[in-house]
């Protein structure tokens, strides 16, 4: 296995770890920290998707004038 399959398995041996403990009573993250990260990573998919979503760099400005002079603007 590459190193990403491992990270990737162990993050989800962790959520598994995690999900167990919240189900028997243990709270392992506080609700405040997982707001804040639920918060943090919204704005910044939201960021990403306006900007991909959208024709704001150069390359994308061109992408534009190609599609109106194609008329599939």
């Amino acid at each position: 296995m590459d190193k990403t399959s491992v990270r990737r398995f162990a993050v989800l041996i962790a959520a598994v770890i995690n999900a167990v403990l919240n189900l028997v009573g243990y709270q392992t993250i506080p609700d405040e920290f997982v707001n804040d990260l639920v918060a943090i990573l919204s704005c910044a998919w939201f960021i990403w998707a306006a900007w991909k979503n959208n024709y704001l760099s150069k390359k994308g400005q061109k992408q534009k004038k190609q599609l109106e002079q194609a008329g599939l603007n």
